[in-house]
């Protein structure tokens, strides 16, 4: 498969009921931009819930981000394996089993980017992870994949609000994601920075 065939596909695919799967890509990209100038130039910040970890740490955080054209690639193709991994059950409720491994081969066979690569792998890792999986994440990340891992997940999380509903940010939902970033993050900080990784 070639990248645009791939494009089409995620095009094809929906991610929810009003939005693809390239769509939602898009979104998570540009929200990452929106946090990124709201932490460099000081934009305004309303819409946003900011963890405490981001506040503590963001001039660290924000110097050790993956370039430009990485973070682009990623944020954009991180679920482009969902198309060939959908399954649909007896109530009508769409699955994407093993997304983040069969999108990293996915990408693989349109890039040899293995920088992008290991990014999707990881993508949902943040999301998912308990406070014991902690050091295994910090261990098998750079501290530049890191940086980059962390406020991806929170611009996804950002860029999924509309899926909660009219309350957004302020859903039941949200804060329950909003939580296991906060905590998660939290402790991923204090090994990068407090622990001074390399």
């Amino acid at each position: 498969m070639n990248k645009e065939s791939i494009v089409v596909d995620m095009k094809n695919c929906p991610q929810t009921q009003n939005q693809s799967v390239y769509d939602h890509g898009i979104s998570v990209n540009q929200y990452f931009w929106n946090l990124h100038s709201i932490l460099t130039n000081g934009d305004d910040s309303s819409e946003w819930r900011i963890p405490s970890w981001l506040s503590a740490h963001k001039d660290r955080i924000v110097e050790n981000l993956l370039s430009a054209e990485i973070i682009n690639d990623y944020t954009i193709f991180h679920d482009c394996g969902k198309p060939y991994c959908r399954t649909v059950d007896e109530d009508g409720r769409q699955h994407f089993p093993y997304h983040a491994q069969v999108s990293h081969d996915t990408w693989l066979e349109m890039s040899e980017d293995m920088q992008v690569a290991r990014l999707i792998l990881f993508d949902m890792d943040i999301h998912l992870m308990k406070n014991d999986d902690v050091p295994i994440f910090c261990a098998k990340t750079t501290l530049e994949e890191a940086c980059t891992l962390l406020l991806v997940s929170l611009s996804e999380l950002h860029s999924n609000a509309s899926m909660f509903g009219k309350e957004g940010t302020k859903s039941t939902s949200f804060k329950i994601k909003f939580k296991q970033i906060e905590k998660r993050g939290k402790a991923i900080c204090k090994t990068l920075f407090e622990g001074d990784k390399k």
